[in-house]
């Protein structure tokens, strides 16, 4: 008989291998005033397990595409606008785990997770810019303006650890 399996890897360290973690784009667009824009998501698969709907814009990199690309993509789809100016991007790539219950539901049911890039963008637009119902399928039904710092606290618990580590890193870029 082998050795029993090892147990997994903890929630969100990327270690399940990165075929398992959607490759994706994540923004954080500062206003003049160092708030920070954040939508509400419309509910969709899974949405009966999710409390804290609110999030970042963010999506997918498609093929051939890169993470840059991919989040002024997102942008513009997520929020109607791409009045900004890059201030900068994440170090590292940054990874979270769905909660068990939602994997095989989100994310097209499959991946266990996704891994981001993010990065900073100034807003220089006004808020009229911004169009969150432009498509069919809007991903957002209501945005704000928030507190940069409290960001954590007003997302799900599964994606705290990544929110936690862009407060820390883009901090500096708030104001």
């Amino acid at each position: 008989m082998g050795d029993p399996a090892e147990p997994p890897p903890p929630l969100g360290s990327g270690m399940h291998g990165v075929a398992a973690y959607r490759p994706s784009a994540g923004i954080v667009l500062f206003h003049r005033d160092g708030r920070v824009w954040m939508g509400k998501r419309r509910p969709g698969k899974g949405s009966e397990i999710i409390r804290c709907p609110w999030q970042l814009p963010q999506g997918g990199i498609e093929k051939g595409e890169s993470p840059v690309d991919a989040a002024w993509r997102e942008l513009l789809e997520e929020t109607g606008t791409n009045k900004a100016k890059l201030l900068g991007e994440s170090r590292e790539w940054l990874y979270y785990d769905l909660p068990e219950e939602l994997v095989g539901l989100a994310l097209d049911g499959k991946y266990r997770g996704q891994r981001q890039k993010w990065f900073a963008m100034r807003f220089t637009g006004e808020d009229g810019d911004f169009a969150i119902d432009g498509d069919d399928n809007p991903e957002f039904v209501e945005w704000g303006w928030f507190d940069f710092a409290g960001l954590p606290g007003l997302v799900e618990p599964f994606r705290r650890k990544v929110y936690e580590r862009l407060v820390a890193e883009f901090s500096k870029l708030a104001g």
